[in-house]
């Protein structure tokens, strides 16, 4: 097959929605939107996907009830137990962007755990958006940037996109080929606000907790009927 993004990234949007359309708490949403996770991990490697970025906690996550944020952190560190093996045997890599420092002790050093263990894989990266919002990293980015401009590691002329690239949390990444939002929302949502300026943008109304292999594959078909001017 030709023409298959490189990068995918998904806004997981819907799993709230779906529990209340089932009649049922919103932990039983989330908990199937892990399920979905599982499927596209498996689907997105055999579709020819190298880079798998999810949008799994965002730094607004935190304004919601405190029990349903408790609830996001413990089925996270629930599923690296679980599923650190499976990951391990389907050459899955982690990686993360986002301030995980941020989170629990416990539910940090697993991911750290996790992190080190897949460091050797190769068949795929998921790359986990946890703690994350694509304004606080430029801005971060932009920080650092004043600091080591001040410091005389970095002159002002030599500061450009390629340059600034490498002070965000993608650093060392290609920026998606293809940005999956379902639940059919039509924003960003502070998500990978400077890396997903010339991305392709596909909408599903299906909730992501009923995202599967097919799902994954028709905006795989979609984005390669597409033609990537990147503005030319």
């Amino acid at each position: 097959m030709q023409n298959i993004p490189t990068h995918v990234a998904i806004i997981m949007d819907g799993n709230r929605r779906w529990a209340k359309e089932h009649g049922l708490h919103v932990t039983f949403g989330h908990r199937e939107g892990a399920k979905a996770v599982e499927r596209v991990l498996k689907a997105a490697p055999e579709a020819g996907v190298k880079i798998l970025t999810l949008y799994a906690f965002s730094t607004e996550n935190w304004k919601r009830p405190p029990k349903e944020v408790d609830v996001l952190l413990k089925l996270l560190e629930h599923y690296l137990e679980s599923e650190c093996k499976r990951l391990m045997n389907n050459g899955i890599k982690l990686t993360t962007i986002g301030k995980i420092d941020k989170f629990p002790r416990s539910l940090h050093e697993k991911i750290e755990k996790v992190k080190e263990l897949t460091k050797g894989n190769s068949r795929l990266v998921l790359n986990l958006a946890l703690n994350y919002g694509g304004r606080d990293e430029i801005v971060e980015a932009a920080r650092q940037i004043a600091k080591d401009a001040k410091e005389g590691r970095l002159k002002i002329e030599d500061i450009s996109e390629e340059s600034f690239s490498k002070y965000l949390h993608t650093a060392g990444m290609p920026d998606p080929d293809l940005l999956i939002r379902t639940s059919g929302e039509l924003r960003l949502s502070n998500f990978l606000l400077w890396q997903a300026s010339y991305s392709e943008i596909y909408i599903t109304k299906k909730l992501w907790p009923d995202f599967g292999k097919t799902d994954l594959k028709k905006a795989i078909d979609e984005y390669r009927k597409r033609k990537r001017r990147i503005g030319g």
